[in-house]
């Protein structure tokens, strides 16, 4: 895929931006690997550590230059400093569908609203940008915390994919499966979203 249409492409709010991720975001961003390792502990590929992080990042460029990817480095406005990561992934234009993950912000932004508004960037633009019929979302299935967020802002639950994965302790992972659809959005989830932050 050519992301040409969009590269560079700020996706921006009040509270938030979403910046490109080039490899000049690590130094941003290696206070979070290096002092909140925990913030991974329920993913699939960790940044915690320097070493984590590079690697983290040199999967997310990748994954972007293949077309399959778009990372976001996430800057909270109200406090002037970088919050966190995102991404579009798993990208299929013939099917118009998505998922939004690799999602991790510090401890400061957590619970702040912060999260809300990055979605309704990242969702707004899926549907009514890209024309994605379909953004699904999966975490660990012990994530409580995760899960619970991700049905604040209107997702739908559609299962479990039993030991799909190896989780970042180097067991296997149960991921939990949720989605928004595009006529869910249009209906209530884009206004009832808009509210919450």
């Amino acid at each position: 895929m050519d992301f040409e249409f969009w590269k560079d492409y700020i996706l921006e709010n009040d509270l938030v931006q979403l910046i490109p991720l080039e490899e000049k975001h690590r130094e941003d961003l290696l206070p979070f690997s290096l002092h909140e390792p925990e913030l991974w502990k329920y993913s699939l590929l960790g940044a915690e550590g320097e070493e984590n992080l590079k690697k983290y990042i040199d999967f997310a460029i990748t994954s972007r230059n293949h077309g399959t990817a778009y990372p976001f480095v996430v800057w909270d406005k109200k406090t002037g400093r970088f919050a966190g990561s995102t991404r579009f992934y798993d990208i299929s234009l013939s099917q118009k569908t998505l998922s939004i993950g690799f999602t991790w912000y510090g401890k400061d932004f957590q619970g702040t609203g912060l999260n809300k508004a990055c979605k309704y960037l990242l969702l707004e633009f899926a549907f009514e940008k890209m024309g994605m019929e379909r953004v699904e979302f999966r975490a660990d299935a012990r994530n409580l915390r995760s899960l619970a967020a991700m049905k604040s802002i209107g997702c739908t639950m559609e299962g479990t994919l039993r030991s799909n994965g190896i989780g970042n302790d180097g067991g296997r992972r149960d991921s939990a499966v949720l989605s928004i659809l595009k006529r869910e959005w249009e209906g209530k989830i884009k206004t009832g979203l808009a509210l919450k932050f």
